[in-house]
């Protein structure tokens, strides 16, 4: 079956069920035949095997996710309007959301977006964007040219877009790694200061970690700092620094900030001295240093690791990392302690990261009242329909 001059792809009544209940993707496995001769990265149609359709979207020949949708409308036309549609719907939803921090936020965040494969940070005047698909990528002149233009016309002025598409997934769709400036034209330099909730923070957008600089917990940062004041703070995994330096600039009556690299640390340091925060930095294994604290020295300790996992079948792993270093944490704080954890892995659900905790009071004897929950930044928006939008977890926790 043809129908609107697409490729077509039918797929099984288990995964027409899949996409009923609103997920955008088609796995390999679940496609019963596709139409010979189409090219990786290309629109198809997708069907049922009664013929009936179901939506549109990018092929991709090589990875286990055969297609990311991206419309279940017939009546829409995938052309170079379409993609402007959406990039209006991105940015009007980050102004209204993200009214004071507009200057540095994510525009487009893939799926949540509707937008699959791509994702773009601003930073002041430079985007920088991660393409993941093969469709996107051949189609990321058509969203780059749309993006600038709507910026453009609401006044923000763009120095370039730099591409970070050094990220090993683009592998499992047959695309090729590298970073640089959009169109090869060198756009000057590759570091940029944001202001992030009266914060200074210089982002590094060509070496720094996955787009630069961590965006999603911008949010949890500021409702840390709000409980910081003339308490005895430990930062661990402080990365740039960032949530050690939102305590010291909001009343904490002293700082620690511990990452077991030393690039992480002298780039905190530097952060430091841009904002003449008074911040000690430990360069070492966090691990290690909760066990060389003597306890009731902090009274907030903030844990904000790296995914202990990255895929379910070490989610076991990942449990029990968890579960060492908040236990470690717990038994470190005085009565009326504050404990900041989070999660930024979604194999590692609310409900299996709270049992986690419940599992280290009992190990520990040490219990906490939960002060507040919260995910990610609005500019990081979850999909209820796509759990893998929702991967941000953050407690603040009081001992009792």
């Amino acid at each position: 079956m043809k129908l609107r001059g697409y490729g077509t792809v039918t797929i099984s009544k288990k995964g027409e069920n899949w996409i009923a209940n609103g997920h955008p993707w088609i796995f390999g496995s679940d496609v019963v035949r596709q139409d010979e001769g189409i090219e990786n990265g290309s629109l198809v149609d997708v069907i049922s095997e009664k013929g009936k359709y179901l939506g549109t979207g990018f092929i991709s020949l090589e990875s286990k996710i055969r297609v990311r949708l991206l419309t279940r409308d017939y009546q829409v036309s995938i052309d170079d309007a379409f993609f402007r549609r959406r990039i209006e719907y991105a940015w009007n939803y980050r102004k209204t959301v993200m009214k004071d921090q507009l200057s540095c936020t994510r525009i487009l965040f893939s799926e949540a977006d509707q937008l699959p494969g791509i994702i773009v940070d601003r930073f002041n005047d430079v985007l920088v964007s991660e393409v993941l698909t093969f469709g996107m990528d051949a189609h990321k002149d058509v969203i780059y040219d749309s993006l600038l233009k709507v910026l453009k016309e609401d006044g923000v002025s763009v120095r370039g877009i730099y591409e970070r598409n050094d990220v090993s997934s683009r592998r499992l769709e047959g695309l090729s790694e590298y970073k640089g400036w959009y169109g090869d034209e060198d756009r000057g330099e590759t570091e940029t200061v944001i202001n992030e909730n009266g914060v200074l923070m210089r982002v590094d957008f060509e070496n720094g970690q996955k787009t630069g600089y961590f965006l999603d917990q911008k949010r949890n940062r500021k409702k840390v700092a709000e409980i910081s004041e003339g308490r005895r703070v430990l930062d661990c995994f402080t990365h740039t620094g960032s949530f050690a330096l939102n305590c010291a600039l909001n009343g904490a009556k002293s700082v620690t900030a511990v990452d077991i690299s030393e690039t992480a640390i002298e780039n905190a340091r530097r952060n430091a001295e841009l904002n003449g925060a008074d911040i000690r930095f430990i360069t070492g294994d966090v691990f290690k240093v909760l066990e060389e604290v003597n306890r009731k020295e902090y009274d907030l300790i903030i844990l904000d690791p790296p995914a202990f996992t990255k895929s379910r079948d070490r989610t076991r792993n990942a449990y029990n990392g968890y579960l060492e270093i908040n236990s470690r944490a717990m038994k470190l704080l005085p009565r009326g302690g504050y404990l900041c954890t989070c999660s930024c892995s979604h194999f590692m659900p609310h409900e299996l990261f709270e049992k986690m905790l419940s599992d280290a009071m009992q190990k520990t004897g040490i219990y906490l009242k939960m002060v507040s929950v919260s995910r990610q930044a609005e500019d990081h928006p979850i999909m209820l329909n796509i759990p893998e939008t929702d991967y941000l977890k953050f407690y603040i926790l009081q001992t009792v």
